[in-house]
């Protein structure tokens, strides 16, 4: 009898294929009927084909919906952020009430959470916004300085601790008088002191409050989940991570900072970049994992035309961000890219990873140009546009939807979607989505 292999033997198409398998038959759900499972397992193996730049049976739908949720069932985003049987509610009516291909979670941040830690990076309805206002905005900002790389790069746990954190939540400025974890010695009761201070003490009960909270809105969105799952829905499981130059560009130095980093101190941006690359691999595998999935999705902020030249693409944003995904593709992860904005001019060079890894979902980008170039070595999904969402009638949208199927479904590899997400919008448009992939998209 031949020997069982290990994970570490396994090639990379092996990982993927023990991933896909546990997708398609997730040993922790039982279905609300045999038609739920048979449904089930009928949309996982088209969302496998087309990943894998298969045809499926049909053009597969993914809603861009998930703050429309709130709307559609009558409340608002602030209310599901602080209400979780809001949250409950609006996410299984959804779920009722379109015949989806991919669960949309309702995408709201926990905002009591929110609220605890004083978060400076965002504003969110209640908080820096009118209760009514539709979403969370960034709040840009310098939050590391020019003249901090060097601590980054030596250690970026303790810099993240000891110097961002206190900048970016207002209830944890006093970690700025932690001591560094190197400085524990073989009579540690030194390193403890500062936890004797009453700031620092009032800090440490904030973090036990977070944790009593943000597992009642945990336990929220798994329920939604599990309805879902059970209901014959299912979602693209995995994690979520930043391509290294974003990390840096949004969390840390801000859009202008980096911006003059590239020109004024290049070769600490690109070293910084490699170290964060090395923490955000660690990081997604341990989260792919921890969750039984096997895709890491990657909003991408400033890749975009005319954040950067294309020379600049290939130099700072593009060579960290493809080690990422190198790395996720030896351990049999599949990455999920959100390329915001337009990516016209970058097309030629994306197209250089392996075949049927990744998964390119466009904003602004001309599908028919995304075919060309990326339709028999990546699936691609979009674009949808918002506006065409928020001010066509669902004839405009069918007929739209119809375009871009003839476009980019043939030969397989093609994800109706969005370009982004939807708020208030006619629902009608969404099931026009719906209805036009099923009309159109049929592989025959």
């Amino acid at each position: 009898m031949e020997k069982e292999k290990e994970w570490s033997e396994l090639t990379p198409e092996e990982k993927r294929e023990e991933r896909f398998k546990r997708w398609l038959a997730p040993p922790e759900v039982e279905f609300s009927s045999p038609e739920a499972g048979q449904a089930y397992r009928e949309r996982v193996t088209r969302l496998i084909n087309v990943l894998q730049i298969k045809e499926p049976d049909r053009v597969p739908v993914s809603l861009p919906a998930s703050g429309f949720q709130a709307y559609y069932a009558g409340t608002d985003y602030y209310s599901i952020m602080y209400d979780y049987d809001e949250l409950r509610r609006v996410s299984h009516k959804f779920l009722n009430d379109f015949d989806l291909d991919v669960y949309i979670p309702p995408g709201a941040i926990p905002g009591r959470v929110y609220d605890l830690i004083d978060f400076k990076q965002y504003t969110w309805p209640g908080h820096g916004q009118p209760p009514d206002a539709t979403g969370t905005q960034f709040v840009e900002a310098e939050y590391m300085t020019a003249d901090e790389y060097d601590a980054l790069i030596t250690d970026p746990s303790d810099f993240m601790t000891r110097i961002i954190v206190p900048r970016i939540f207002g209830a944890f400025e006093p970690f700025r008088k932690l001591r560094p974890a190197t400085s524990i010695v073989e009579l540690p009761a030194g390193y403890f002191a500062p936890f004797t201070r009453p700031d620092v003490q009032a800090a440490l009960s904030v973090l036990l409050d977070v944790g009593e909270e943000l597992s009642k809105w945990r336990e929220a969105i798994a329920e939604c989940d599990r309805l879902a799952l059970a209901s014959g829905v299912p979602s693209m499981r995995g994690g979520t991570a930043r391509a290294p130059f974003d990390r840096i560009g949004d969390t840390l130095r801000g859009t202008r900072g980096i911006m003059t980093d590239m020109y004024r101190q290049p070769d600490k941006l690109l070293e910084a970049m490699e170290v964060i690359a090395k923490v955000t691999i660690e990081d997604a595998i341990n989260s792919v994992d921890a969750g039984g999935g096997f895709m890491v999705g990657f909003p991408l902020h400033k890749g975009a035309d005319g954040f950067m030249s294309e020379k600049q693409f290939e130099t700072f944003y593009w060579p960290t961000l493809k080690k990422i995904i190198l790395a996720l593709i030896d351990e049999g992860i599949m990455s999920s890219l959100f390329a915001e904005g337009s990516y016209m001019t970058r097309l030629d060079v994306i197209k250089e990873l392996p075949r049927g890894w990744v998964y390119w979902r466009f904003d602004q980008t001309d599908m028919a140009r995304a075919k060309e170039v990326l339709g028999d070595n990546a699936c691609i999904s979009g674009n949808v546009p918002t506006s065409l969402l928020h001010a066509g009638t669902p004839q405009d949208v069918r007929e739209y939807c119809r375009k871009l199927i003839e476009v980019c479904a043939p030969g397989g590899g093609y994800i109706l979607a969005g370009g982004a997400g939807v708020a208030k919008v006619n629902p009608d448009n969404l099931h026009a989505m719906i209805e036009a992939a099923k009309e159109y998209g049929v592989y025959r």
